[in-house]
């Protein structure tokens, strides 16, 4: 649980330091979350073409295109 909190303290930080570089909060976001997390915008989480490729198949997209 230690070990999450700081993860967690530095994740801030560095979203808020990304946020004073870019001054806008939506790239300061996606800037420092993982893209592995499939971190969207809300309203764009059914839209595949915003999501960056990871390299590897999700296995819960395999079955529903069968």
């Amino acid at each position: 649980v230690k070990e999450l909190m700081v993860f967690l303290d530095i994740a801030v930080f560095e979203i808020i330091l990304a946020y004073l570089e870019k001054r806008d909060w939506k790239e300061a976001f996606f800037s420092v979350l993982p893209q592995r997390k499939g971190a969207v915008p809300l309203g764009e989480a059914n839209d595949s073409s915003t999501r960056a490729p990871t390299g590897k198949d999700d296995e819960d997209n395999d079955s529903d295109s069968n």
